[in-house]
């Protein structure tokens, strides 16, 4: 049944990208009215490129994080089977 769970993942997984990109454009709307800089962009400094970089980073595994976690919750919700790694059983 966990093989099952593959493809719904994957859905799942692009649909935590789109809603990433658009979370990340978000938040930078509210740190510059600019387009966030690219690090091969001559004007942009060091500390605005790391800056976005870092924002960038920390939008897309949230979001990943999020958007997984509600998949497995909805996979075991339809399937009655945890997709992912089980708790260790208490001895």
């Amino acid at each position: 049944m966990k093989l099952l769970y593959k493809p719904f993942g994957i859905i799942v997984g692009l649909i935590a990208g789109f809603l990433a990109r658009q979370v990340f454009n978000e938040i930078w709307g509210h740190i510059d009215e600019r387009e966030p800089p690219k690090p091969t962009d001559e004007e942009s400094s060091w500390g605005k490129v790391l800056g976005a970089a870092a924002v960038q980073g920390a939008t897309f595994a949230v979001t990943k994080a999020a958007v997984n976690r509600s998949g497995a919750k909805g996979f075991q919700w339809l399937t009655g089977i945890w997709p992912g790694a089980k708790r260790p059983e208490k001895e």
